[in-house]
C-alpha cells in the first residue's frame, strides 16, 4: 500500500472510532523521515485508546503492519505510531493545542478526503 493511501486509511479507522479534527498532512517535500502526518485527537483515555487500537488492530489484521515504533502512553494524552512513511498522532485537545503539530508544519499541505458523487467522503 503506498503512503498516501495508508495516510487516508488511517483517518478513515481514527473516524471509525470518532476522533476530532483529524488532519493529514503531506510533509513528503519538508521531512525526510516520512511522507504523511495523521493527526486526531481524542476526548479521554478511554477515548485515546479506542482510536489507538482500531487503527493498530485494522492495520495489523487487514494490512498485515505493525508500527515499527510506539511512543507515549495514554497518561501523558500522545500516543505516536510509527508506520514509517506514515506517523499517526493521536492527543489530547491540550496536549495537541499546546504542540501545535499543524503550525510546526505549517508549511504542509493538508490531504482533504476526495466527495463522491453521494457527498460522502471518499478514502482516496
Amino acid at each position: 500500500m503506498d503512503s498516501r493511501k495508508l495516510a487516508l486509511l488511517c483517518r478513515k479507522l481514527a473516524d471509525n472510532k470518532k476522533a476530532e479534527n483529524i488532519v493529514v498532512l503531506d510533509v513528503r517535500g519538508l521531512s525526510s523521515v516520512t511522507d504523511y502526518f495523521v493527526i486526531a485527537t481524542g476526548t479521554s483515555e478511554p477515548h485515546l485508546r479506542a482510536i489507538v487500537d482500531e487503527v493498530m488492530e485494522t492495520l495489523r489484521e487487514d494490512q498485515h503492519l505493525r508500527p515499527r515504533a510506539t511512543d507515549g502512553t495514554l497518561h501523558t494524552a500522545w500516543i505516536v505510531l510509527d508506520y514509517f512513511d506514515v506517523i499517526v498522532h493521536v492527543m489530547r485537545a491540550e496536549v495537541r493545542a499546546h504542540y501545535d503539530l499543524e503550525g510546526l508544519w505549517g508549511d504542509a499541505p493538508r490531504v482533504r478526503a476526495r466527495k463522491t458523487r453521494a457527498g460522502a467522503p471518499h478514502p482516496g
